[in-house]
């Protein structure tokens, strides 16, 4: 995730169009939001706009339409490209796009302008374009359903969010954030999860990524019999997963051991490096030099 971050640093002040790829609730909506926030446009306009809307819908809302260009229509209407003139456009599961939209999209690439349906008349527009899909582009123009040339004006960078599943110590440091979130909303005071909840969240696969673990931890908030939440109270059962590692590097297999082992030590005491070495039975400065050796801060 470090990685990715830094990736929409480097691009953030260009205006390279940008399409993050993800499964559902990994973080693109939140990503594309903060490139846009790290961007010479943070000024403008922030515009999102679902690509899986019926056609007829999209079109006008994307476009805008003139007084008249439908039953419907009684006055001028700016599209969503028009309004984010100056900031920046999401185009949200663009995977899901219709042809005859991909066309007046490859020509808002080639052209930047629009027309709005009503008119022939060519407006300027100056908007960046970040995408999101949880599909595969590639495989999709491969089946013909998605423009080859639409993807590679689309596709400038491609930044690919890992789930949470792939991201050891990220469930646990997000569930103690969610939980000092929930608590406070709903006034309960102080609140912890108890060991047994911390392995079983480091264990579970979270199919639907951080809305499924963040709807975990607010269920367990609001129904939790005390301050400190156990697994029968986020729903999950207490359990801890080794998962078997093939390589027989032992350099390899130490280092990647060392690493998991602080991450997930980190992740679960949120971050105490105090309390995350004597978890490990090292000493402070011992894993402040492993986190230096291994390039973790």
């Amino acid at each position: 995730m470090l990685g990715v971050c830094h990736t929409l640093e480097k691009v953030a002040s260009s205006n390279a169009t940008v399409v993050l790829i993800g499964e559902n609730g990994t973080g693109k909506g939140l990503l594309t939001r903060g490139l846009h926030e790290a961007s010479l446009r943070k000024e403008g306009k922030f515009v999102a706009v679902d690509c899986s809307t019926a056609t007829d819908t999209l079109e006008s809302e994307l476009f805008g339409y003139e007084k008249g260009a439908f039953v419907g229509a009684t006055k001028l209407t700016l599209g969503k490209i028009e309004a984010a003139s100056g900031g920046t456009l999401m185009l949200d599961e663009i995977g899901d796009l219709q042809p005859s939209l991909q066309t007046k999209l490859l020509h808002l690439l080639r052209e930047r302008t629009v027309e709005r349906l009503g008119t022939k008349t060519d407006i300027a527009v100056d908007v960046r374009i970040v995408c999101a899909t949880r599909k595969d582009l590639k495989g999709l123009v491969t089946q013909g359903h998605f423009r080859e040339d639409l993807y590679y004006r689309l596709a400038e960078i491609v930044v690919s969010i890992p789930p949470l599943r792939d991201r050891d110590g990220d469930p646990a440091w997000l569930a103690h954030m969610f939980l000092r979130r929930f608590a406070q909303e709903q006034n309960r005071g102080p609140m912890s999860l108890d060991w047994r909840a911390v392995r079983a969240i480091e264990a579970y696969p979270w199919p639907g990524n951080v809305p499924e673990l963040r709807n975990c931890i607010k269920r367990g908030t609001i129904m939790a019999n005390s301050n400190q939440l156990s697994p029968d109270d986020i729903g999950l059962e207490a359990a801890l997963v080794d998962e078997a590692n093939d390589t027989l590097d032992l350099r390899q297999i130490r280092e990647e051991a060392e690493r998991r082992a602080i991450v997930v030590a980190l992740g679960r005491v949120n971050g105490n490096v105090v309390k995350a070495a004597e978890l490990l039975r090292v000493s402070r400065p011992t894993l402040y030099d492993l986190m230096r050796r291994l390039g973790l801060k």
